[in-house]
This record gives C-alpha cells, structure tokens and sequence, in this order.
C-alpha cells in the first residue's frame, strides 16, 4: 500500500519544503505515473520527481539529499540486493529497497 505525502499548510511554514515535495493537492491517477529509483540500473541515472512517504520520513531523506529535480545513479549494492547504494547530491547513501521504491522518478 502506497501512502502520499499530504501536508496541509498549517502544519508546514516551510514553503520551499512544499514546493520540493509537491504535496499540497491530491495527484490524478495518470499524474501518478513515474516509475521508482529501484528500477534504475547500476550507473543508470534517473531524476527524482517526488517521494510518496509519510512527512517525517520523506523530510529525512531529503535531509540526507535525495530532493526532487536531483539526479539520482544506484551504485552497489548488499549481496542479494538490498540494501543498495544510492549517490545523490555528492554523497552515497545505503536505502532498503522497500524505502526506495517509494521515491519516484519523471
């Protein structure tokens, strides 16, 4: 079950927040599409246009870089797979592939 990110703007004063994350106005099913940054190949890279994940979790990552219009390449990964790799924003970070399929791509 996929959960959107869906902040009202009593909860945030951070208006650059909300405009990174988009979040403001329910999303049409045919906006929904993108696929996730676990369908990306080692070294392919991919541009990151949303995180559909609770606000405390989505505002984490994109402590840790992963900012939408940031481009995203998966690098190693943990035998079997997970977790794997992500460089972004000049670092590399370790995410589960259950977070990571939560991070959409254009």
């Amino acid at each position: 079950m996929q959960t959107a990110c869906l902040i009202s703007d009593e909860k945030l004063g951070d208006t650059d927040f909300q405009m990174q994350m988009g979040v403001n106005k329910r999303k049409s099913a045919s906006e929904h599409a993108g696929r996730a940054i676990t369908t990306l190949k080692r070294g392919e890279s991919g541009v990151l246009d949303r995180i559909e994940l609770p606000e405390h979790d989505a505002r984490r990552l994109m402590e840790m870089g992963f900012l939408p219009g940031h481009i995203v390449i998966p690098a190693r990964s943990a035998p079997g797979g997970d977790p794997r790799v992500y460089q972004v924003d000049g670092s590399e970070i370790a995410l589960r592939r259950e977070t990571a399929r939560h991070l959409i791509l254009r």
